[in-house]
Parts: structure tokens; C-alpha cells; sequence
């Protein structure tokens, strides 16, 4: 059971967003709540103009509501804001957001009720999920669309999915023994105004980028193997000489997996003198990729925490302040940046492949065939790799960079996280592609190298992936091979090989 106070981290949202990890409210967080409430109660029984609960909205930020209409305001800002088009985000997105923005308005400064929070999250605990669409957030009132979306189950609008089958909102509810929520002062504009959207989807990113990278080096390190490539440049030497963390880190996984190799022994001696720089430079790329998701995880680690709300109620200060908390610009610079960093690592997987697979690079046989001519090994799966890097360039142009005025240019600048965001997500499925394929040639290609023995933690990798893949000895149907070796990357059945064989990667 996750209880919800001021913090959350990134587990946390993926226990719930993929584990159905149970959610509540603390008892601290409720008490805030009531406080809060009763002051924006007290804001309204005075006449008070204050933005969103007795005006209007964007541009209509001027126009006064009388205060019998202040509970119509706030529905009506659902239903006209619930916008959205394009496919659904995945269950594990929606789940994420409803946490998150339950999480929001646990620090008491929305001016919503508990029982706001309480409905949101009986849905959530049930697996009722709102359907929400993917697309129609700019990202600066914060996920306007997406939110209010995720919203109209609450009020009994629309219809969620349970299970993948759609329920009417209404009867959900009932079956959960809650009646429709009729919103009142702030709490509609309290439920759509933030960053939820961008933020549960970068925080299931990072889970996923965490073990793409672990088997990034993975297969770096078993197509050194499959190449016979040095492993000097590996040494904690080096690295501590130019001691970026991620560098330090990916030489010593590259170190530990290599370890105790008799292919490396076997070449010892050889003439040549420098590998080309896909191999060779391995923990500078690599590494440099680890610490922009590092500073990825970072920035996202304030937003878990962190409301994004507006207006926002200060209550003990007797302030109601319209401010800009709910603007994405954090987490949209951040999703470029993981973007860009996860390109790279399908950029030089590609170039390995294509080191194996290119027979005067190689010295081992042409597309790591058996029989080349009559049979074309693993040759069009270089294309496929080609095919995905060259893809990853157009998506990782910064979405951050963009902006596009709305609501008559009284949101004038926009941060386009939501994009940002959907981009590093498609970024990363074909980097996840990339690795599998560089992990499937290098697998054939240490198999070309026996009975010489990789180093133990390459040799741990290799009989996990062939546990899951045969050696190719004739040509076959591929993609089911790929997709095998990609869900072990997922699921960390690659990484686990290795850390019962050694130890566990960095």
C-alpha cells in the first residue's frame, strides 16, 4: 500500500502503474485537505474575485461568475476540455496520472475536498480507468485535455475501461457505492491544471531506460567478444582519468563481463592497434547517456513531489496566487534530452552490428551465415537497425523547442512536454529493437568464435539468449527471435543471467 503524503519516487509510480499497488491518503495529507477546502469556502462566501473560482478561465480570466453558477463552472470546464483525440494512452499511463495528480492535491494547496481525492482514487484501486487520448496537450496549462479526460469519470461522464471493456462511468461509480461527484469552487480547474500526463509517462520511461541500458552494455561487451576487440580501454585507469560517473559505471559492467576471457587471451599478441570507436568507446557514450538520464530522473524526482496546480491556495497566508507551476518547460527539456540520449545508444549498437556483420571488419563470415549466398544470415536485420536509428533522428528533434500561443494569446509560450514525452516513449521501442538485434548478431558471432570461451558474464548472456534463440544455421523466420530477445531486455532476463553468473551490473 502506497500512502499519500508530500512524496513519491519513480518506484513508487511503477508499483502502481504495473503492479496495481494499492493507494490511500495519510491521514496528514486529509487534514490538509479539509484546512484548505474550508478556506476556499470562506473565499467564496466572501465574494472574492479569484481566478478559475469566481471567474472564468483563460482569456475569460475577466469574466465574473455569480455565485450560483460557480458549481456549473467547474463541470462545464470538464466537459469542455475533455478534447483530446488520437489512441488512448496505455493503461499504465492512466493509472500513473491518476496517481500522480491524487499526489498533487495531497499537499492540500488545490482547495479540494478529500472526497475529490478519495473518488479518484477508489477508481484507480478498482482498475476503473477513464479512457484518455494521447493527443491535444500543448503542455502549458499543464495537460489541460488529457486531465480533464482522466476526470469525467469522476463526475460520471464518459465511460471507463475495466479490464479492456468499456463501463458506463455512472454505474462504475455505483458499484463502488459512490454517487457522481458534483464538483464545487476550484475543484474542476484543481483536477486538470498540471503536469500529469508528461510525468507518468517519464516516469515509466526511466524505469525502462534503466534496464535498456544495463543491456546496452551487455551487448557492447559480447560483440567486443564476438570482434576480438581490446579490452584495454575498459581499464578503471582510463576512466578515472575523464571520471564522469556514467563512464565509470559502463567500464566497470564492461570489466566485469569481460573478465577471465580466452578470446581476449587469444589475441593477445595480435598487430592491431585500436578498435573503431563503437567498440573502443563504449563507456564515454555509453555513460554519457547514463548521466543525462541521470539529470532526467532528477529534475522528474521534484515534479513527483511537487504541485503543479493553479491557482494555487495558501491558505495560512490568506493568498490565493495565480503563478505558472503548472507550465511543462521542466519535464519537455528533460524528454528531449532523454530523447537524444537514447538515440546515441541505438546509433553505436547499429555501427557494432554492423562491424559483425560486414565481413572485412569482421573476420568472421559475411552476415554471420553458415552458407553465404544461398543463405543471407542476418543481413536485412542491419536494415532493420538502419531503419530505426534513421527514425530516432526525426524524433529526437526537440519538441521543447516549439511553441504555439492559445486561449487569444493569454497562454502565450508553451512547453509541448506532452509531445516531448510521447517521442522519447516511441525513441525508446526502437532502441529497445536495435539492442536486440546487436545482442541476436553477436550471439551468432561468438558462436563463430568457439571453442573459444567469452568472459563469464558474456558467457552468462550468451546461453541466456540461446536458451531463448538457436544458433542460425540455416535462414529462418527472425522476428520471433527478436521479439524473444527484446522481452528478456525488458523483463531483465538478460541482466539476471549475468548477475547470477558474476554479479549484478551497475
Amino acid at each position: 500500500m502506497i500512502v499519500l503524503d508530500r512524496h513519491l519516487d519513480v518506484a513508487d509510480v511503477a508499483h502502481v502503474a504495473r503492479d496495481h499497488e494499492r493507494v490511500a491518503l495519510s491521514d496528514s495529507a486529509r487534514a490538509r485537505l479539509e484546512r484548505n477546502r474550508a478556506y476556499v469556502e470562506r473565499v467564496v462566501a466572501e465574494g472574492r474575485t479569484v481566478y478559475g473560482v469566481t471567474t472564468g478561465f483563460g482569456r475569460f480570466a475577466t469574466t465574473r461568475i455569480a455565485a450560483d453558477k460557480v458549481r456549473e463552472l467547474q463541470r462545464n470546464l470538464l466537459l469542455s476540455h475533455a478534447i483530446g483525440v488520437g489512441e488512448p494512452f496505455a493503461d499504465e499511463v492512466v493509472r500513473a496520472m491518476m496517481l500522480l495528480r491524487a499526489q498533487s492535491l495531497a499537499h492540500g494547496v488545490s482547495g479540494v475536498r478529500p472526497l475529490v481525492v478519495d473518488t479518484l482514487l477508489a477508481l484507480l484501486n478498482a482498475d476503473l480507468l477513464p479512457v484518455v487520448p494521447s493527443q491535444g496537450s500543448v503542455g502549458a496549462s499543464g495537460d489541460l485535455a488529457p486531465l480533464a479526460h482522466m476526470s469525467l469519470p469522476l463526475i460520471g461522464v464518459g465511460e471507463v475501461r475495466r479490464g479492456g471493456e468499456p463501463v458506463p462511468a455512472e454505474r462504475a461509480l455505483a458499484e463502488l457505492g459512490m454517487a457522481p461527484l458534483e464538483l464545487q469552487a476550484k475543484e474542476g480547474l484543481a483536477l486538470v491544471n498540471g503536469t500529469q500526463a508528461m510525468a507518468a509517462q517519464l516516469a515509466l520511461l526511466l524505469v525502462d531506460a534503466a534496464r535498456l541500458l544495463t543491456a546496452a552494455d551487455i551487448a557492447a561487451a559480447m560483440s567486443v567478444e564476438a570482434l576480438k576487440g581490446s579490452h584495454r580501454p575498459f581499464m578503471e585507469e582510463v576512466s578515472a582519468l575523464r571520471p564522469h560517473p556514467g563512464a565509470a559505471a559502463v567500464a566497470a559492467n564492461m570489466r566485469l563481463l569481460l573478465e577471465d576471457s580466452d578470446i581476449q587471451r587469444s589475441h593477445v599478441d595480435c598487430d592491431k592497434v585500436q578498435d573503431a570507436y563503437s567498440l573502443r568507446a563504449v563507456p564515454q557514450v555509453h555513460g554519457a547517456s547514463r548521466d543525462a538520464l541521470s539529470h532526467v530522473r532528477a529534475v522528474l524526482a521534484i515534479e513527483l513531489d511537487a504541485v503543479t496546480d493553479n491557482p494555487l491556495v495558501l491558505d495560512e497566508r490568506d493568498e490565493v496566487v495565480s503563478a505558472g507551476n503548472f507550465h511543462g518547460q521542466p519535464l519537455a527539456l528533460t524528454a528531449d534530452y532523454a530523447a537524444i540520449a537514447l538515440a546515441e545508444i541505438a546509433n553505436i549498437s547499429e555501427r557494432r552490428v554492423e562491424q559483425m556483420l560486414n565481413p572485412a571488419l569482421s573476420g568472421l563470415p559475411a552476415f554471420l551465415a553458415e552458407q553465404g549466398g544461398l543463405q543471407s544470415g542476418l543481413m536485412v536485420s542491419q536494415y532493420t537497425a538502419a531503419a530505426l536509428v534513421s527514425e530516432n533522428k526525426v524524433l529526437a528533434h526537440p519538441a521543447s523547442v516549439d511553441s504555439i500561443p492559445t486561449s487569444a494569446n493569454q497562454e502565450d509560450h508553451v512547453s509541448m512536454g506532452t509531445h516531448a514525452c510521447r517521442k522519447a516513449r516511441s525513441v525508446l521501442e526502437n532502441v529497445l529493437w536495435v539492442v536486440a538485434i546487436e545482442v541476436v548478431s553477436a550471439a551468432q558471432g561468438l558462436d563463430f568464435r568457439r571453442p573459444l570461451a567469452p568472459g563469464r558474464g558474456v558467457a552468462a548472456a550468451h546461453a541466456a539468449v540461446r536458451a531463448l534463440v538457436p544458433h542460425l544455421d540455416h535462414d529462418r523466420l527472425l522476428a520471433p527471435d527478436l521479439e524473444r530477445v527484446r522481452t528478456a531486455i525488458m523483463n531483465g532476463t538478460l541482466a539476471g543471467a549475468v548477475a547470477d553468473a558474476v554479479a549484478p551490473l551497475r
